[in-house]
């Protein structure tokens, strides 16, 4: 696999803007962080990206996954923030074909035990590293 060049190099992705991914994607940034972005729906990405114009960090939405991914600086480091069981299966069936070894799956979802088990052990086949750190409290935590 090449690497692609894109005029952006961010510290981390997030994938998923609901209340919880735009409030640590806008947390990130506000340390001066450079924040990869985006959401199943394009629309979303484009309307937070707009909203949040002139933070001290830079954010950078994405239609592509292909583009989000590439756009990241090595080892990749991406915190997912979608909904538990299969959507984030599905991600990371997405994602995985783009990664290479070390890059780094974070999974912030409230996820069952049993499944960031099963995701760690096939993901470090691929020499891919996964954590399950799940967090709860909706928009005040």
């Amino acid at each position: 696999m090449t690497t692609l060049e894109y005029p952006y190099s961010s510290d981390i992705g997030l994938i998923g803007l609901a209340v919880m991914g735009q409030n640590l994607a806008l947390n990130i940034v506000d340390h001066k962080y450079e924040v990869s972005v985006f959401n199943r729906t394009y629309e979303k990405t484009a309307s937070f990206i707009e909203g949040y114009d002139g933070t001290p960090g830079r954010l950078h939405g994405f239609e592509s996954l292909h583009k989000f991914v590439f756009s990241l600086k090595k080892p990749r480091k991406i915190i997912l923030l979608v909904q538990a069981g299969t959507a984030t299966d599905s991600v990371i069936e997405a994602l995985t074909p783009l990664l290479e070894k070390n890059d780094i799956i974070i999974d912030g979802g409230n996820a069952k035990w049993e499944d960031t088990i099963r995701r760690e052990a096939a993901l470090s086949q691929k020499q891919i590293l996964f954590i399950g750190s799940g967090v709860s409290g909706g928009e005040e935590g």
